[in-house]
């Protein structure tokens, strides 16, 4: 097995065994579920609280810059809209051709149901392309995008992103399903 396959399994193993099959299921209500006042997440055009709004469809992406200390919880939408355009999107475009995606003029997903199909489209365009990196391509930095350090790098930072990220995310989901059934202390 070549070394970018071997990288890729690392991530294809989390994701076909854990991160995935957690999204199962996962319905709107879930989607924009805010379990604190103020969270960051995917709010329809002009509707949004935050000091800035991103993306050219109806739905957009808050956030702020700089990024307020403590930064505020985010929601499953906000999380899934990092991880399809921030951890995987920016780095499809630059390092594996096609579509370039910048946050900017991104399509947010209104439902869980457009999300996770972007989730999976982004996801698959990610791992073929670093299945099919050469040695000598993660040992150099990538010719395009503003990374300039080995493109071994980039692919294990995308998959610790993509392992965190989604932990964040079955942790919200857990937290969801059990909050009615809280037993008071």
């Amino acid at each position: 097995m070549a070394r970018s396959e071997r990288i890729a399994d690392q991530l294809d193993r989390h994701w076909h065994k854990n991160l995935r099959p957690r999204l199962h299921g996962l319905a709107d209500e879930e989607y924009f579920w805010e379990p604190v006042r103020g969270c960051w997440s995917i709010r329809p055009r002009d509707t949004s609280a935050a000091s800035m709004s991103a993306g050219s469809g109806t739905w957009t992406m808050e956030s702020a810059s700089p990024e307020p200390v403590p930064a505020p919880v985010t929601t499953i939408a906000w999380r899934l809209a990092h991880i399809i355009v921030s951890c995987l999107g920016y780095r499809v475009g630059w390092h594996f051709g096609g579509q370039e995606v910048d946050s900017q003029t991104f399509a947010y997903a209104g439902t869980a149901d457009e999300a996770l199909k972007q989730l999976d489209e982004m996801y698959e365009r990610w791992n073929a392309g670093v299945r099919e990196l050469s040695d000598v391509d993660l040992e150099n930095p990538p010719n395009v995008g503003p990374e300039r350090f080995p493109m071994e790098g980039i692919v294990l930072h995308v998959n610790r992103e993509l392992i965190h990220h989604g932990a964040e995310i079955s942790l919200l989901r857990d937290l969801y399903r059990w909050q009615e059934s809280a037993v008071p202390r």
